[in-house]
């Protein structure tokens, strides 16, 4: 195990070095190039970090990221490399570029060319900001999946199941039981018995006729729910005595003495009397038909 994480460290350690030496070898060129757009000598001095270094972020979330966001920072790795090999390849063509005797802003004889390889260099530092900020913006909200814990002693776990599995009666299934293929002996012929026994007459049944079946008409189902049968204890019983017609108008007049015609409703006689609702409602009309003969 340690010899593994040696050689992983050796390798890491190597890569780096090889990485940085190609871009020592990059540096050269992409700095020629931001001179000859413009920059002056610390911008071309820094130009080479913006591309080459997003390219190394790139890849570092390509191991980080996984999905759309993966695939996302594979393609800003694969275009800012495609770009720095295209701006070492015209440096490498324009020899100009090398001693800096190019004219300002001109990388390629032909206008069109020209204005292409102007136009990538002068957009990659942009881009960078832009891929960059949102890389790492991905990089820090990416949320990885949780790693299944590890199943140990699993050749026990399997000797368990096998063993769980297995019959626990340590007599074996018996063979299955063989019908008996012995022939039974055939039934003797018996048309001789009709003419040596004696025959009765049978009776013919008498058919009775049948009762009509008496149909009762069910009771159909309720839905509304039953009462409560048996007896109501005392103290659900209401301590006041039934009173008579004549009791609830007096105590009706009573009370609706000083009332205006306005407030005589069956819903106030019913709230101060405590009647039904039925027996507010005449009380009502009376009291209204005897204050209307009195004003009268």
């Amino acid at each position: 195990m340690n010899l593994h994480r040696k050689g992983r460290t050796a390798l890491v350690l190597a890569l780096v070095a090889v990485v940085g030496m190609a871009f020592r070898v990059s540096w050269n060129a992409l700095r020629d190039i931001a001179n000859a757009i413009g920059a002056d000598d610390t911008a071309a001095t820094l130009y080479p970090f913006v591309v080459d270094g997003l390219m190394a972020l790139a890849l570092i979330a390509t191991l980080v990221l996984a999905g759309r966001d993966r695939t996302f920072a594979l393609r800003v790795l694969g275009t800012y490399t495609i770009a720095s090999l295209v701006l070492n390849y015209v440096h490498g063509l324009v020899p100009e570029l090398h001693g800096r005797t190019v004219d300002w802003g001109r990388l390629a004889e032909w206008d069109p060319a020209n204005w292409a390889l102007v136009l990538l260099a002068t957009s990659l530092p942009v881009g960078s900001i832009y891929f960059g900020s949102d890389l790492v913006a991905k990089v820090l909200h990416h949320r990885p999946a949780p790693i299944p814990a590890p199943i140990e002693n699993a050749e026990e776990s399997t000797e368990t199941e096998r063993n769980r599995s297995t019959a626990d009666l340590p007599v074996s299934t018996p063979a299955p039981i063989t019908a008996n293929a012995k022939e039974l002996p055939r039934p003797v012929a018996v048309g001789f018995l009709k003419s040596t026994l004696p025959t009765k007459p049978v009776k013919a049944i008498e058919s009775t006729p049948a009762r009509p079946i008496e149909v009762r008409p069910a009771a159909a189902e309720s839905t509304r729910p039953r009462g409560v049968t048996g007896r109501v204890p005392d103290a659900a019983k209401s301590t006041r005595s039934k009173r008579t017609p004549a009791e609830l108008l007096a105590e009706a007049r009573t009370v609706t003495a000083d009332w205006p015609d306005a407030k005589v409703t069956a819903e106030g006689i019913r709230r101060e009397v405590r009647t039904s609702p039925a027996n507010a409602r005449t009380l009502r009309d009376t009291l209204r038909a005897e204050r209307a003969a009195a004003v009268a």
